[in-house]
Parts: C-alpha cells; sequence; structure tokens
C-alpha cells in the first residue's frame, strides 16, 4: 500500500531496556538473598523486602525476555494504513487495530512516562485476541486503570513520542473523515435507490 507509514523498530532502545531490565531483576535477586542488607534503608521488615524483591524479579524478568526476544524481531514496529494502526512495538501489542473501532486518542503520563491510549469501542475483543498470559493481564490491568486496553508508546521505535502522537492524529483525523464521508456516500445511495427507508415512520 502506497499510504502505509512503517516506523521499524529501535534496536538501540530496546538494547537499553533489555540492559535496564537485567539490571533490577539483579537487584530484586540481592533483595531477596540478603534482604538484611536493606533494613536500614527503610526500617522495614525482612520479607517485605524480599516481597519487593520478588515482585522486581517477576516483572522486570518479562520485560528482559520480551527485550531479548524483540532484539531479534525483524518486523516492523508501527505500521499505519487505511485499515487502522498495526502494532508491534510493546508486551500488550494485539497487531491490527481498526479505524473503524477506535472511538478517541488521548495521552496519559505514568511516571514521567508518556503513553498514547487508543479507546475503542470494543475493549474485550482486543482483549481476548492477546494469546500471552502475562500480556493479557497486563490489557486487562490498562483497562481498569486507564480505560482503554491498548497502548503505544515510542519506547521501543525509532521516533520520539511527540513525533509519534502528532502522526496518529493526523492519521486518526484523515481516516475517520474518510470513513464519515463513505457512509454519507453510502447512505444517499441508499436513499436513492430505497427513498421511503429514512423517512420517520
Amino acid at each position: 500500500m502506497n499510504n502505509e507509514i512503517k516506523i521499524s523498530l529501535s534496536k538501540k532502545k530496546i538494547l537499553l531496556l533489555f540492559f535496564g531490565a537485567l539490571i533490577i531483576v539483579i537487584i530484586g535477586i540481592w533483595f531477596l538473598l540478603e534482604p538484611e542488607q536493606f533494613l536500614s534503608i527503610r526500617r522495614t521488615n525482612e520479607t517485605l523486602i524480599q516481597a519487593v524483591g520478588i515482585s522486581a524479579i517477576i516483572f522486570f524478568g518479562f520485560c528482559a525476555v520480551f527485550a531479548f526476544k524483540k532484539l531479534f524481531d525483524k518486523k516492523y514496529g508501527l505500521i499505519i494504513n487505511e485499515n487502522g494502526i498495526v502494532d508491534n512495538s510493546n508486551a500488550t501489542s494485539v497487531g491490527l487495530i481498526k479505524w473503524t473501532d477506535i472511538v478517541g486518542i488521548r495521552t496519559e503520563q505514568v511516571y514521567s512516562q508518556n503513553f498514547i491510549m487508543l479507546d475503542v469501542k470494543n475493549p474485550e475483543e482486543y482483549i481476548q485476541q492477546k494469546k500471552s498470559k502475562i500480556g493479557k493481564i497486563a490489557m486487562k490491568s490498562n483497562y481498569k486503570k486507564y480505560g482503554s486496553p491498548i497502548t503505544i508508546t515510542s519506547n521501543s521505535l525509532r521516533f520520539n513520542f511527540s513525533e509519534l502522537e502528532k502522526i496518529i492524529h493526523q492519521q486518526y483525523k484523515k481516516y475517520s473523515r474518510e470513513f464519515s464521508n463513505q457512509k454519507l456516500t453510502e447512505k444517499n445511495k441508499i436513499e436513492k435507490e430505497n427513498p421511503t427507508r429514512f423517512m420517520p415512520k
């Protein structure tokens, strides 16, 4: 398709994500094995420190595995075309998000990290599309906290966030207008063929 916008994955960003997650996993293991080393920092008990360590190992371990796999992913991180947005950029990606399903686009910020939230009319359908159990849990969590299971970030893309945000909004407006015009044309055609169909009863 000539109108496709293709955004590649940034191996440099992904590599930084991998090492960052790996470092936190190592710290988590340290918390788990030697909690007494950190008692003076927060004046807390060893069990709580170990619990923090386990949480860090699980979450950032998943992030490290995801980033490692992405290093060898040859697909585009994001493709925008007349059908919608094909997302392959993060752990909750589900592939094609259709323009006809998107009802709004907004930006959320969590701990100084910006996310583009795609509000869709059928969120549960997109959650069910996710095959990974952990990914599905993350999507359900996003839906509960932010009102949408679908998030897009520039963390793994060769675009900065402001560029990504601008282009997604532009393409959404463009294709939303095209679909609206198409529906109006179809309605006008039906009215001509059957003038009584849209008359008030």
